[in-house]
């Protein structure tokens, strides 16, 4: 009786031993980081400063009418907020800059572009019935506002006198502010070449050039991950790579809404396109040999629309950079030489 009730204890340990291993790992899986920021839908980014100055004597504007070498947050702000006013030299604008109080969220885009705008989309991430973790997508259009939406977009105005190939400068970077996650690492930049007019042009025909057809997106930080974000390369899309002197990691990006869940791992061609970057460069502090060509110039006016975004499908994106602050520096120049810029 003694054996029976032995061998009886036995197989009830090793049934408590497996269920304990079970429960455990449903544990460890649940508590996994994915990309999309699940541990809390609300904390994004806090603060986003912009800064756009140009060298070698190129000319920037926000409106095609005041021309400048450097452009700041108030100068897209005021384009946003002078509108329908006495001030307003930019009617047809759709700026959009969001606050610290709505922020940065992640978005995804393979830069399809629609009317001179490149499609973003917002993505969600949700867990089924089995415990999966699964994405819904939304579309993400701006609006002219400096109060909300998800990412930066803005247009900018280039002057030359002869066709010019323009270039991003060494002190063209994406870096954290006083707060550092690391979801600057997650960052992106796009421009979208709208269509030139000969100079002296009416700014009003200027202005409402939307004639974009290719989204030249660039990854700053490409070389640079958290330890954080390695581990989740690994754990959830079987990516690896490094803290340092990373390879740039090609992603599906989103090209479609969907209300279905997808896995984060999906390449669904009708929700999801490869994206590979058109410039990559290595993080802030590390120097560069040359300058990076970004576009070639007509002679005249052209206008330029300007993206910035925390790109969702990253493997930067992840819980634990969820928060902090981004500044996005760009420099142009139309000297390739870097001792003689």
């Amino acid at each position: 009786m003694a054996k029976k009730n032995n061998k009886k204890a036995k197989k009830q340990r090793k049934l408590l031993l497996a269920l304990l291993m079970l429960l455990l790992t449903f544990v460890t899986l649940s508590t996994s980081t994915y990309a999309w920021f699940t541990a809390n839908k609300t904390v994004t980014v806090s603060s986003i400063n912009v800064n756009v100055a140009a060298a070698n004597g190129l000319q920037i504007s926000v409106d095609a009418i005041e021309w400048k070498a450097v452009v700041t947050n108030d100068d897209i702000k005021r384009v946003i907020t002078a509108k329908g006013t006495d001030t307003d030299t930019y009617p047809t604008a759709v700026n959009q800059l969001p606050s610290s109080e709505t922020s940065l969220a992640p978005v995804s885009t393979v830069g399809t572009i629609t009317d001179g705008k490149m499609e973003m989309f917002l993505g969600e991430i949700d867990a089924d019935a089995q415990g999966t973790y699964k994405l819904t997508s939304t579309k993400s259009t701006e609006t002219n506002t400096t109060t909300g939406g998800h990412f930066v977009a803005f247009d900018l105005f280039f002057q030359v006198q002869a066709e010019t190939q323009i270039y991003l400068t060494n002190a063209a970077q994406v870096i954290a502010g006083n707060t550092d996650s690391g979801i600057h690492n997650a960052a992106r930049v796009a421009f979208i070449i709208e269509g030139t007019k000969a100079a002296g042009t009416a700014a009003g025909e200027i202005q409402t050039l939307a004639g974009g057809n290719d989204a030249i997106i660039w990854e700053p930080n490409n070389d640079v991950h958290t330890a954080a974000a390695v581990q989740h390369a690994l754990n959830t899309y079987g990516i690896t790579t490094s803290i340092e002197g990373a390879a740039p990691i090609n992603y599906y990006g989103l090209k479609a809404a969907f209300s279905e869940g997808e896995v984060l791992t999906s390449t669904n061609s009708d929700k999801f396109g490869q994206v590979t970057m058109d410039i990559s460069t290595p993080a802030a502090g590390i120097e560069q040999t040359a300058f990076k060509p970004v576009f070639l110039l007509p002679a005249g006016v052209t206008k330029v629309r300007v993206y910035m975004w925390i790109e969702g499908q990253d493997v930067d994106c992840e819980n634990n950079a969820s928060g902090g602050d981004i500044t996005f520096d760009l420099q142009f120049s139309s000297n390739s030489n870097i001792s003689g810029s």
